[in-house]
């Protein structure tokens, strides 16, 4: 699935509406990115075709010693079996997700996240802004993770529990299905964080970032 699929064209625009909503009464930006995942794991499919291989090898020791019948004594015959079985394992880490993640520890995801989101923060210049007052919502599907990061213009008034309690709004609604209305609950909170710590929008603001959706 594609990150595009994801969303219908209802779903798009009403996450651009809520960051219109939002950002017409703050004096801050609010960009969301999405991205289907933070990282290749090339080394997820490594670890499939070293497993199975292993697998392949360990059923020819098997077949040898309990059934005979089965057995494969030619050199070049097992050493094409090992072979292939490490194929298979490596394409179905490449195309299957389940089985991508289970070579993954949840920490190694999380960095790859974390290194992905702060990548995004530079790439879509969310610090550009006159009083350093952007905001960046990042989800990326395949770990599961969703991060918030604020620049230093609102992080230095805004307590961390507060970004917490933004990213279990999204997490909770997604576990439901409803991943669209989590999105929207998070941006109208974020607007609202932002106007309780005075963020008020000005008569000489401006619409200092782009308003569409960042889809890596």
């Amino acid at each position: 699935m594609t990150i595009q699929q994801r969303f219908s064209p209802e779903d798009l625009e009403r996450i651009r509406t809520a960051v219109k909503e939002a950002e017409s009464k703050i004096s801050g930006e609010i960009v969301p990115v999405f991205v289907e995942k933070s990282s290749l794991y090339t080394i997820a499919n490594y670890r499939a075709a070293l497993i199975g291989a292993a697998l392949v090898f360990f059923l020819i020791v098997i077949f040898d010693r309990y059934v005979p019948t089965l057995a494969v004594y030619d050199p070049v015959l097992i050493f094409a079996l090992v072979v292939l079985g490490g194929l298979i394992g490596a394409v179905k880490s490449q195309y299957i997700n389940l089985v991508k993640r289970m070579m993954l520890s949840q920490s190694y995801m999380d960095q790859a996240t974390r290194k992905r989101a702060q990548a995004a923060f530079l790439e879509e210049e969310v610090f550009n802004t006159r009083q350093r007052t952007g905001i960046m919502i990042f989800i990326s599907f395949f770990e599961h993770e969703v991060i918030v990061m604020a620049d230093k213009g609102i992080s230095k008034v805004v307590e961390q529990k507060e970004w917490d309690a933004i990213v279990r709004t999204i997490i909770e609604h997604v576990k439901k299905g409803k991943v669209t209305d989590g999105i929207v609950s998070a941006i109208s909170r974020c607007g609202q964080l932002l106007l309780e710590k005075g963020f008020v929008i000005t008569h000489d603001d401006v619409n200092e970032l782009k308003d569409d959706l960042r889809f890596e």
